[in-house]
C-alpha cells in the first residue's frame, strides 16, 4: 500500500519503557532492535509525547543506529506547537532536527477535531504541510482524528489530498457513540483512505480485564488478552497499520507473536471479544485511556487519569487498594477531585469525549467521604 512499510503492525512511541522519568534507553535499544529483527519498521511519534522525550528518543536509539531506509518514520503537527501560519514550517524544521531526519514518510494533523480543523485551516496547516511534501520532506500526509464521524467526513470532502487517516479503533469503541470509532472507520472506507489504528488496547484497558471478562479469553486459549484486541483491530479491510504502545520487552515479544504472521480472529474467538464487550458495558467504568492530554492545562495540577483510574479499580475490584493509591500516591500533596474548578479545560482536549468535570464529582464522592 506504501513503499517499504513492512508488515500491519506498528511501534507507537507515547508510552515507552522509563526509568523515573527519563526514557530507558538501554530497554527502548533492545526492543527497537528486536521489532526491526522480525521484520518491523513503522514507529509513530509525537512532539508531546512523554513531553518531547519520545522524539529525542527515537534520534538517539533509531535514528542514529539505523540507516534511514530501515525505518518509517511518522510524526504529527500537534495544536499547541503552533499559533499563527507563520509557525508551521519552522516547527516542522525543528523537528526533523530534533529527529536528526531529513524526511519525514509520514506528517500527520494531529488529534483533529472540530476546533482544532478550525485553528489548522486558519494558519494554512495542511497547505503547508503538502507545500513540504513538494519539496521531498513529507512523503506523505495524512490526519490523526479524535470527532464524530461528521466531522471526518467534513475534512476529507475539503482535504481529499489526506493520503492516510489515523482513528481509535478497538473492540469496545467500536459501536460507542462518544468514539464513534466504527462510523469513522466506514467514512474512511468511503473516502478509499487506509487507516491507521490507534488504541487497539484502550491505553491498556483491553488488558487488565476484570475476572469476569478475562474468563471469556481463558476458555479460548493461553493467548494474551491484548493479542485478541490488536488482531481485532487489524482485521478490517483497509487497516494498513496498527500501533501498540509497547513499554517492555514482554509487550514486545508478546505483540510480535501473533502479528509476525497475522492471522484475523475467527468466529470463536469474534463470539469472545462480544461477551467481553458486554462484561465492560455492564459495569459502568469510565472510559479514559491516559492519554493525558487532560493534565496538561489543568489549573489545579489534578491528575485526572490516575483518578479515573482509581475509581474504575474500585468499580472492578472492591478493595481497599484503590483509596490507597488516591489518597496516599496520586492525591497526597494536593490535586484532589474535589479541587475541580470546573473550568472545562480538560473536556475540550480529551479524545474520548469524557464529562471530565461530572466524573471528577463522582470521585470526590467516592474517595473523599
Amino acid at each position: 500500500m506504501f513503499d517499504n512499510v513492512h508488515k500491519n503492525f506498528g511501534f507507537g512511541c507515547m508510552r515507552l519503557p522509563m526509568n523515573g522519568e527519563e526514557v530507558d534507553y538501554a530497554e527502548f535499544n533492545k526492543m527497537i532492535d528486536t521489532f526491526i529483527e522480525n521484520g518491523f519498521n513503522y514507529f509513530d511519534t509525537a512532539h508531546g509525547y512523554l513531553d518531547g522525550k519520545s522524539e529525542m528518543a527515537i534520534a538517539d536509539c533509531l535514528v542514529k543506529r539505523y540507516p534511514r531506509d530501515k525505518y518509517i518514520l511518522t510524526d504529527k503537527l500537534t495544536n499547541f506547537c503552533f499559533d499563527k501560519e507563520e509557525d508551521v514550517k519552522p516547527f516542522f524544521e525543528k523537528q526533523l532536527k530534533i529527529l536528526g531526519v531529513d524526511y519525514l514518510d509520514f506528517y500527520l494533523m494531529h488529534a483533529q477535531s472540530k476546533e482544532n480543523f478550525a485553528k489548522y485551516k486558519r494558519c494554512r496547516a495542511y497547505e503547508q504541510a503538502l507545500e513540504l511534501k513538494a519539496e521531498g520532506k513529507i512523503k506523505h500526509v495524512g490526519i490523526s482524528f479524535h470527532d464524530t464521524a461528521d466531522v471526518l467526513e467534513q475534512i476529507l470532502t475539503e482535504y481529499p489530498q489526506i493520503e492516510v487517516v489515523q482513528i481509535q479503533l478497538n473492540y469496545v469503541d467500536y459501536d460507542d457513540p462518544a468514539v464513534q470509532s466504527g462510523k469513522c472507520y466506514e467514512v474512511c472506507r468511503k473516502f478509499n483512505k487506509p487507516v491507521i489504528v490507534m488504541e487497539p488496547v484502550k491505553g491498556g484497558n483491553l488488558v487488565n480485564l476484570p475476572e469476569k471478562a478475562k474468563k471469556y479469553f481463558e476458555e479460548l486459549g493461553s493467548a494474551s488478552p491484548a493479542s485478541y484486541a490488536i488482531r481485532f483491530a487489524a482485521g478490517f479491510e483497509g487497516v494498513f497499520m496498527v500501533l501498540s504502545g509497547m513499554s517492555d520487552m514482554a509487550q514486545m515479544n508478546d505483540n510480535i507473536s501473533y502479528m509476525k504472521d497475522f492471522k484475523p480472529l475467527n468466529e470463536k474467538e469474534m463470539q469472545a471479544v462480544a461477551n467481553v464487550c458486554a462484561v465492560f458495558k455492564g459495569m459502568h467504568l469510565i472510559a479514559c485511556t491516559a492519554c493525558r492530554y487532560c493534565t496538561a492545562g489543568c489549573p489545579k495540577g489534578i491528575s485526572i487519569p490516575d483518578l479515573f483510574a482509581c475509581m474504575n479499580t474500585k468499580n472492578i475490584y472492591h478493595d481497599w487498594n484503590a483509596n490507597y493509591y488516591y489518597r496516599e500516591v496520586h492525591t497526597k500533596f494536593g490535586g484532589k477531585a474535589s479541587e475541580c474548578i470546573r473550568c472545562g479545560k480538560c473536556e475540550k482536549s480529551c479524545p474520548q469525549h469524557l464529562p471530565i468535570r461530572d466524573l471528577l464529582k463522582d470521585v470526590a464522592k467516592e474517595f473523599e467521604k
